[in-house]
Parts: C-alpha cells; structure tokens; sequence
C-alpha cells in the first residue's frame, strides 16, 4: 500500500448497493463504514429494502452503516427513521435535508438526535444549510453532516474552501462528523482528508483506482499508448 495511502486520517466509507462488492471492500482496512440510498438500491435492482439492508447489517456488523428514508411527508420520514435505527446498534439513519416540497426537516432532526438516534443529514448543498442543521443537532448524540462536495464542484465551485467553512460550523458539536460526499475523483479522497473532512464516501468505480495512488507516471504514460496503438491494431484502421 501507497504510504500516503496509510497516512489518511479521513475514514473512508464505501457508496453502494451490491452485497457481493460490499462484501470484498470491506475486507479492505481502508474501509471504515458502508453507506447506501434509494437510487443506488434501485439501480442494483434491490426489491425489499429491508430485506437488503438486514443483509448488509449481518454481512458488516461491525462497522457503521447508513440507510435512508424514503418518505416525503416529515412525518413518516420519522416514523422510517424510528424503525431503521431498530435494525441494529450500527446503523446510521439518513434523513435529507429537505423534502421534496423543500420544507426544512430541522423539527425531525431535532426530535430523532434528541431521541439519541445517529442520524446521517444528506443532500446538504450549501453553508446555511450546515448552520440550520448543526442548530438541531444534540450535543451528545454523534452525527454525520454529508455535504455533497462533487455536486457543489459540479456548479463550478471549489468544495475545498467549501468545506472548510462546513467544519468550523460544526466545531461546537463535539460528535458531529463532516462527511464529503459524491467524490468525482481519487483526488478528492485527499483534498478531503488536507481539508480536515472526518470521512468520504467513495463508490465502487472510484475506490477500484486505488492501486493507481503512488503510480509511476511515466510507465503510465507508456501504459496508455500502448493501449491506443492496440486498439488502433485490433481495429485495423489505415491512414
């Protein structure tokens, strides 16, 4: 392993929906934790939430693993939340930090961490948000603040500075953890972990580079081509 790779200080997380894959990433010790939502359960062609999430939770017992709720009324968002976190002792429950409507969920926010509930909050996008739900978190309960650093890059912002102004907002709560969430690059991993972020999510596609962290690049450069002069081979093309 890459000796930066062994100086990370940021935990990360695995994003995903297959049982086989998630099964073989956690073997790795880089991974710390499993997270997961709707769109990639659907897109894994996942029929009962329960039944995959109970799965996972026998599969990886002993790391924390986050599920998400799925209602649009605050309500019934709760009532999901209640029953998820019964799964088991490491289960973190995901709540959006908005509805659909856009209506605030700041009162479940509240009234689950209250409860003592680990709650992951997603879908964070910009500071006001992190400032609106570090104002309802409890103090005493851990937490996770998942800000989705690869969409905010994605509108031609730098998540770093970004970020850096999430963590200072957080600071007075003691166990809330700042998460970078939809990563685009490898690179990300570290400018999260320069950056002070507590973990990252890394999909499948992404953590599968991490042999390529301390590579060569001059035998890459070779490597790649090779790869253009055999596909131009095995196409049979001729100026």
């Amino acid at each position: 392993m890459d000796q930066r790779l062994k100086n990370l200080k940021i935990k990360i997380y695995a994003d995903g929906a297959d049982e086989s894959g998630i099964a073989k990433l956690c073997a790795n010790p880089l991974i710390r934790g499993v997270t997961t939502n709707p769109t990639l359960m659907r897109k894994a062609g996942i029929k009962s939430y329960t039944q995959f999430a109970k799965s996972i939770i026998n599969l990886v017992p002993e790391l924390p693993i986050s599920f998400e709720v799925f209602a649009d009324e605050l309500s019934e968002m709760e009532r999901q939340a209640q029953e998820i976190a019964s799964w088991g002792k490491n289960v973190n429950v995901k709540i959006p930090v908005m509805n659909t409507k856009g209506e605030f969920t700041g009162p479940i926010i509240k009234s689950l961490s209250k409860a003592g509930i680990v709650l992951n909050i997603t879908a964070i996008m910009t500071i006001d948000q992190v400032h609106r739900v570090a104002d309802n978190l409890a103090n005493s309960v851990p937490a996770v603040i998942s800000v989705f650093a690869g969409r905010v890059a994605d509108t031609g912002v730098d998540p770093v500075p970004h970020m850096k102004k999430c963590l200072e907002i957080i600071k007075p709560l003691p166990r809330a953890e700042l998460l970078w969430a939809s990563p685009r690059e490898l690179l990300n991993i570290f400018q999260a972990d320069d950056a002070g972020c507590h973990i990252i999510t890394v999909g499948h596609d992404l953590l599968a580079k991490l042999s390529l962290v301390g590579k060569d690049l001059h035998e890459y450069s070779r490597e790649t081509v090779q790869m253009f002069y055999e596909d131009a081979l095995a196409s049979a093309y001729q100026i």
